[in-house]
């Protein structure tokens, strides 16, 4: 077993707050020009290319069978729209409020995990999700207002990498994370292509075809090596730092994207989103506060 070292678990985690938005960043510039269904599949081809020397030089279990193999075709399919949801939004929303939206995803964890896996909510957790989702909403009402449907697509992002989670919680334990993810980005490549092919002559730009030229190649291969080191970043920090002491830290993401935000776009919250952005933080904060007073409490108390 691994021993903890908060501290290397801390600085991962922060990596992987920098490199995320980092990557939306240039998502949002290259989906300008690129179609959505090629920026896809170079996302995941790049990162089932990645990963899959390190599985085989590492010797990790990457074989998947029955049950977990069609979850395992779930996951990667709720992947591709939640990123697909996120890429787009970031052509229409501030790169600060599409990723701040995107957070409401742990009170829509909560109640997922009430309804679906029969969890227990408190009273309190679940009147920190209302206000967090009240924080969401005064971020989404401007957006709303200024460029209309997409401002809703972080919400679509948030439900279903709720979903994506639920899913993975299934199959963790009879996976290797590096491995799944191995898998993952090659499945996601066996889904796309085909589709992109078969319907190419469509005018929906998710099958559109278009080789990428000049740096649109360069900055292609950067987003999926970012995508995939960040995601490596964040499953290494759990292996050295509980989750209890790291989840807090992932919502420095919003300030570094609100930073990266202003640093390349000039973008930057009206007071309104702030607000929402601080409620939403708080409340995000709250809820991780009380799960882990929870789990102390439950260590504690004998059975």
């Amino acid at each position: 077993m691994t021993p903890d070292r908060p501290l290397l678990g801390i600085l991962l985690m922060l990596g992987f707050c920098v490199l995320a938005p980092l990557g939306d960043a240039l998502a949002k510039i290259i989906g300008q020009t690129v179609p959505l269904g090629v920026l896809l599949l170079a996302r995941f081809g790049v990162q089932g290319l990645l990963l899959f020397p390190i599985v085989l030089t590492t010797r990790r279990n990457w074989r998947l069978s029955g049950r977990v193999l069609r979850l395992a075709w779930l996951r990667t399919a709720l992947h591709i729209v939640g990123i697909g949801a996120m890429f787009t939004a970031l052509r229409y929303l501030p790169l600060a409020d599409a990723v701040a939206i995107a957070f409401v995803m742990p009170f829509i964890m909560l109640v997922l995990g009430h309804y679906v896996l029969r969890e227990e909510i408190g009273i309190r957790r679940i009147i920190a999700c209302g206000v967090g989702f009240l924080g969401t909403l005064l971020v989404i009402q401007p957006a709303f207002s200024s460029v209309g449907w997409p401002a809703l697509l972080p919400l679509v992002v948030a439900i279903v990498f709720s979903l994506f989670m639920i899913v993975t919680r299934q199959i963790a334990k009879e996976t290797d994370p590096i491995g799944l993810q191995c898998v993952n980005g090659f499945m996601a490549v066996a889904i796309l292509l085909p589709v992109m092919v078969i319907f190419r002559g469509s005018e929906i730009e998710l099958f559109q075809m278009k080789a990428p030229i000049g740096g649109e190649c360069v900055m292609l291969i950067t987003i999926g090596v970012i995508g995939t080191f960040a995601h490596l970043l964040m499953t290494w920090s759990l292996r050295f730092a509980p989750s209890a002491t790291l989840a807090p830290m992932q919502y420095l993401e919003i300030p570094f994207a609100t930073f990266i935000g202003w640093l390349v776009f000039k973008e930057l919250p009206n007071s309104l989103a702030a607000v929402g952005i601080a409620i939403t933080i708080l409340s995000g904060l709250y809820i991780v506060m009380r799960e882990r007073a929870t789990s102390r409490l439950n260590q504690v108390t004998p059975p």
